[in-house]
């Protein structure tokens, strides 16, 4: 089954890539993304560049309404995905708790929707 792990982290973690601390986060990342890769279960999957650079669009009546950075105002923010095909929601849970930001964040884990 194909699930989709969604990796949401605080700000101080996107403020990390671009430090002096960026070689120690980006190691952590760096042994995840090889061993999700190394297992053969990834379908795909990347990094984001941080909230901010985001653009959301909605369509109310017949207007546009575009905002720069992210539309949630929350504490966590999208920093990557993965797509992997593992046998269940177990497996895919166990992978999501290794993600480095599983202690800082969260990791979402959805099913990933086929058409009948």
């Amino acid at each position: 089954m194909q699930y989709m792990l969604m990796f949401y982290q605080p700000q101080s973690e996107f403020e990390q890539r671009g430090s002096a601390d960026a070689q120690a986060y980006m190691a952590g990342w760096m042994a995840y993304v090889g061993a999700v890769r190394e297992s053969g279960i990834s379908l795909g999957g990347h990094g984001l560049q941080p909230p901010m650079t985001g653009t959301t669009l909605r369509i109310r009546g017949d207007k546009r309404q575009v905002q720069d950075g992210p539309f949630a105002d929350t504490k966590e923010q999208l920093g990557g995905y993965f797509i992997i095909d593992v046998p269940d929601l177990d497996t895919a849970l166990e992978w999501a708790a290794r993600a480095p930001c599983a202690t800082t964040g969260g990791v979402e884990v959805r099913p990933v929707f086929t058409a009948p």
